[in-house]
């Protein structure tokens, strides 16, 4: 969510930012609607102080009618008792008139007040829906460009290895693997159990996905310093939403009957855990890492990496999250990244870092690393994680802040995401990075203490 304070006090800069990432200008709609829902609260303000003013007026002229309804009853040292008959009448019928008026005047305002109220409600509504939707401001380092192809490299680690014979794709190779007669990466019988883009997996394979889970937290575990962590993969429209994923990506993601979403990744209910709370500077940064099951609808990707476990509904991941300080967010981002190249180098898999331009970078962050592993099957280079720093966009839409010593007022976290990696990707390079000729796997080294020693599939 956007900062409407920063927003009047440069519109200009606001819809400069928005072009970078191609959009069109909204300042001046939105400080439109802001002045006029502004207006109404002022309005709505003044009646009530209005109303507060007519409530104690009311209640002194009841009091003196009171006061003149004793005259009524006790001696009045006029000289004709005629005369004191007449300005006991006077004064009844005069509080009664001036009574009268008012709480007329008291119902009309509660009526304006209750439209003002309605009004500022509805404008403040139209307010959130054009901000919601609106991607988060890039960092001042993210390079122009319209799409992936303006991405810059900024580092690459390792050479595509060289092969003797023309390496398989990973599912040419899984299906050729056999476990009591089945193939053991079984795309045939998944789509029978759940349509497409869902996959079986057996023996030594499934084994080595297990391996490489497990693998991944505990290096960011007992290597990095991310706190091991079991998410629900269920998760409320409040989670959603404060983790930018709703309204943006509802198509993108899984409902349920009882109005509950599956998570998309693990970073949902991981930067959600914070949602609401006011940290102390001294629990920052907080690192949350987390193995769990994804789930995302794939719409708009109809054609797309159709063969093979690039592009799934359901997948695994392991997820990296960070909660900290506006100071220490951008070496929190460097941080990040690097624990997840270390997966990478720890499994001999060559990769390179991109810095996403701005036309490609994700709706939720200000700047984003993407790792791109070498795929020898398609000899190409394929995201495997990537790396965001939201700054303090997910924080506003959930109200997450920390009490800073210096400062009276609660200050936004700054919250980061990262993929530590991708499950289903990294079996995916593994298989082909690590293919032999005969269609056999070898096991990295760093993996055979999770599968007992066993230092080639077959």
């Amino acid at each position: 969510m956007h900062d409407l304070r920063a927003l009047r006090a440069d519109p200009a800069g606001f819809d400069a930012d928005l072009a970078r990432r191609g959009m069109e200008p909204v300042s001046e709609k939105v400080m439109a609607l802001d002045e006029e829902r502004r207006a109404a609260q002022t309005a709505l303000q003044e009646k009530q102080a209005r109303r507060n003013a007519l409530a104690k007026e009311i209640g002194t002229i009841k009091r003196k009618m009171k006061e003149a309804a004793l005259l009524e009853t006790k001696d009045v040292p006029f000289a004709k008792p005629e005369a004191a008959a007449n300005i006991k009448d006077y004064i009844t019928q005069m509080h009664n008139f001036e009574s009268g008026q008012l709480e007329v005047e008291a119902v009309r305002l509660r009526e304006d007040m209750e439209a003002l109220e309605t009004r500022a409600q509805s404008l403040d509504a139209e307010v959130k829906a054009v901000l919601e939707v609106l991607p988060n401001r890039l960092d001042a380092s993210v390079p122009p460009g319209p799409d992936e192809t303006a991405n810059v490299q900024v580092k690459q680690w390792g050479e595509p290895k060289t092969f003797s014979f023309t390496p398989k794709q990973h599912f040419e190779l899984g299906e050729a693997m056999q476990q009591n007669g089945q193939p053991q990466m079984d795309f045939a019988t998944a789509t029978k159990l759940s349509g497409a883009r869902f996959v079986l997996l057996r023996g030594g394979i499934a084994r080595l996905e297990r391996a490489l889970g497990q693998f991944m937290l505990d290096q960011h575990v007992n290597g990095h310093g991310y706190t091991e962590t079991h998410v629900p993969v269920l998760v409320n429209e409040a989670a959603m939403y404060g983790t930018d994923k709703l309204p943006k990506f509802a198509d993108q993601s899984f409902h349920t009957e009882d109005d509950r979403w599956l998570v998309p990744t693990a970073e949902v209910p991981l930067t959600a855990s914070v949602m609401g709370d006011i940290l102390d500077a001294a629990q920052l940064p907080i690192r949350m890492t987390a193995l769990s099951l994804c789930f995302r609808s794939e719409a708009g990707s109809a054609g797309r990496d159709v063969r093979g476990m690039l592009r799934q509904h359901q997948f695994e991941k392991v997820e990296m999250v960070s909660v900290t300080t506006p100071e220490e967010s951008e070496a929190e981002h460097e941080r990040m990244t690097l624990c997840a190249e270390k997966i990478l180098e720890l499994l001999e898999i060559p990769y390179r870092r991109m810095l996403l331009c701005a036309g490609d970078t994700g709706f939720g962050a200000a700047k984003t690393f993407d790792l791109e592993a070498w795929i020898p099957g398609q000899q190409a280079w394929r995201e495997i994680s990537s790396c965001s720093n939201t700054k303090d966009f997910q924080a506003r839409r959930m109200n997450a802040r920390y009490r800073a010593p210096d400062q009276k007022a609660p200050v936004f976290v700054h919250t980061l995401n990262g993929s530590g990696l991708a499950v289903g990707r990294t079996l995916i390079a593994v298989m082909e990075n690590w293919q032999n000729e005969d269609g056999s796997i070898t096991v990295p080294p760093v993996l055979r203490p999770y599968m007992d020693g066993i230092e080639r599939l077959v």
